[in-house]
């Protein structure tokens, strides 16, 4: 992992944590982090935890060995220490003012993904088209407040891209339907923390990764 490091953006420093992708896990010591990246995926927390939660971290590893860069972004607010996390439109804001720094300095990788789990996923839906991502990766879509699901969030996976969605069976926000770009799996046993298998999770995403040709192998 390189360096985490700042990117300023119009709602104060967002921080990044990038990974360079890696060969096979037997390979990884003696094979260079400089290998060519398949693609960016760029990865957001959730409303008031962090970009070290399980299943971020698992997806990380499974995707920088199938030869991605994967950056984690923190919003604003969580590097300045609060838990309530800012309106949506901030989030947004930000999220695109740092892909548009990463697009800038990995303009030599073929394609950019973005995803993230619960909030981070919502706002990578939200700003997936105006990124000019190719896929989403939502881990742990919030479909609706806990007991709420008149108030569905639904319109945000339709995103017009393919979309990944692994939500856990027990999530008490819901779980979103699968539809003509939305593939959805759920995972078994799984409330919204997704914490019980995080390498299964990882499982599911790489395996997606590679069925849209998104992986080095």
């Amino acid at each position: 992992m390189l360096p985490s490091d700042d990117i300023d953006t119009p709602r104060g420093p967002a921080r990044i944590d990038t990974d360079l992708p890696v060969g096979p896990p037997d390979r990884a010591a003696i094979v260079a982090p400089a290998r060519a990246p398949a693609a960016l995926l760029v990865l957001g927390h959730g409303a008031g935890g962090t970009v070290d939660a399980p299943d971020l971290l698992a997806v990380r590893d499974a995707a920088v060995t199938a030869g991605l860069v994967v950056v984690r972004v923190t919003q604003p607010y969580r590097v300045a220490g609060r838990r309530a996390p800012a309106p949506a439109g901030h989030l947004d804001e930000v999220w695109t003012a740092v892909l548009a720094v990463l697009r800038e300095r990995y303009a030599d990788v073929p394609t950019i993904l973005v995803g993230g789990r619960s909030s981070g996923a919502r706002v990578a839906c939200r700003t997936a088209g105006a990124v000019g991502a190719a896929g989403v990766v939502a881990l742990a879509f919030p479909l609706h407040p806990p007991g709420r699901p008149e108030r569905s969030r639904a319109a945000e996976l339709a995103t017009g891209l393919p979309t990944l969605v692994v939500n856990g069976d027990r999530d008490p926000f819901g779980m979103p339907a699968s539809g003509p770009d939305v593939r959805v799996v759920s995972r078994p046993g799984e409330t919204h923390d997704l914490r019980r298998d995080p390498a299964g999770t990882a499982i599911v995403v790489r395996e997606w990764l590679r069925s849209h040709g998104w992986t080095a192998d």
